[in-house]
């Protein structure tokens, strides 16, 4: 069977720094010259060990994409077609922030073979946007998707958040049925996560956030809205039109090959889970010198048996079509209603996991609730979940 690998490629700039962003990047850099060239020196170093892959999927994310000088961005991917084996059915995304793109860049990014766009777009409520201190408001949003639209990106993502503060059910909707209006081809809704570190974090206490119930029920109105105008989610934060589901994410969540490139970027590649360390400076001087001794590395560590059930787990049950436990049983020999018996019927009887079809999957209710109930089942430490969901979330 023919191996298939997917690329992450990070990009760790911003123009400007959003207060609630925990993703590694940095708003004061101007040598992307020697950057491209590092990430350049890294493909290469990964290209003899790829050769027996074919590429199907590449997402290339930050920090900001698209903040990267055009021509720089030119040369990254020219160098990822001669280093790599990559399908002609690719699917190539890339992150854009509406403030940061041009109907002459768009058509660059087109002509050189990206044909996915991620919007970063979060609310349609100017309000809300000045909260997350984005850099666009709504009407540049929109200006930007058109453009995409015209220089014909068929496939379309935009990223929405709920829990924003000063953020209501009835903002929401509105956010939900302009974004709607606009029929892109796939919507990502994430739940803003108040992280350690930030901005937001600092002045978490003066904050307007809503309450945990206000939350939820923000989550099963989106949940609901998004079905009836024809979106399905097929993951806790993912929904998508027919035929448009995200072929990268998806080897996160079932467990396939991907590798990763630049600081902070994750990879799941023989059998192996490896990330870098997140400074742009330590990365760079590290590959430019053939014998340099310093360690990018900031994980790297053999997948063991035990663990591999436990990341089968965590990831299977983020998708809406739940653990199959006819191929779990194939995969590890072990059946899986018996190991968790206890909890599952817990889990069952209380609303948040339903069984059906020889599939366990969450509710609505247990998707809100996720990671609490899935910390009963993994047995690995919760740094390694973390950093594990960490590589997924983009």
């Amino acid at each position: 069977m023919e191996k298939r690998l997917g690329l992450y490629i990070h990009i760790p700039f911003c123009e400007h720094k959003c207060d609630y962003c925990d993703f590694y990047s940095i708003t004061k850099f101007d040598d992307y010259v020697r950057f491209t060239d590092t990430l350049l020196l890294q493909m290469e170093d990964f290209s003899e060990k790829t050769k027996d892959y074919v590429v199907d999927t590449i997402y290339i994310g930050g920090g900001t994409p698209t903040v990267l000088p055009v021509k720089r961005m030119l040369e990254l991917i020219d160098g990822l077609y001669r280093n790599f084996n990559v399908s002609e059915n690719v699917e190539f995304t890339m992150e854009a922030n509406p403030a940061t793109v041009t109907k002459k860049t768009l058509k660059k990014y087109k002509k050189a073979g990206i044909n996915r766009l991620s919007f970063g777009l979060q609310s349609a409520v100017d309000e809300e946007l000045g909260a997350l201190s984005r850099i666009h408001n709504f009407d540049e949003f929109v200006e930007s998707y058109n453009l995409a639209r015209n220089v014909g990106f068929e496939n379309i993502n935009i990223d929405l958040m709920y829990g924003i503060p000063g953020q209501t059910q009835r903002s929401l909707g509105h956010t939900l049925e302009q974004v709607c209006d606009l029929e892109p081809n796939h919507i990502s809704l994430y739940g803003l996560k108040i992280e350690e570190g930030t901005p937001f974090f600092k002045k978490k206490d003066r904050l307007e956030l809503p309450d945990e119930d206000t939350e939820f029920e923000m989550y099963k109105y989106a949940v609901d809205y998004l079905a009836f105008r024809g979106f399905w989610q097929y993951e806790i934060s993912n929904f998508a039109k027919d035929g448009f589901k995200c072929r990268h994410n998806m080897k996160y969540w079932t467990c396939r090959e991907y590798l990763g490139l630049g600081p902070a970027a994750h990879s799941y590649f023989m059998n192996q889970r490896f990330s870098y360390k997140r400074s742009v400076p330590m990365f760079m001087d590290a590959l430019e010198y053939v014998n340099s001794d310093i360690d990018i590395l900031e994980e790297n560590y053999t997948v063991t048996p035990e663990e591999r059930v436990d990341e089968y787990i965590m990831l299977r049950l983020r998708l809406t079509e739940g653990l199959n436990v006819n191929e779990f049983k194939y995969n590890f020999n072990k059946d899986f209603s018996q190991m968790f018996e206890k909890e599952l019927k817990l889990y069952i009887d209380n609303g948040f996991m339903e069984f059906k079809n020889g599939h366990y999957y969450f509710t609505i209710k247990g998707m809100y609730v996720s990671n609490y109930i899935l910390s009963t089942f993994l047995t690995f430490d919760s740094e390694m979940a973390k950093n594990i969901a960490n590589g997924l979330d983009k």
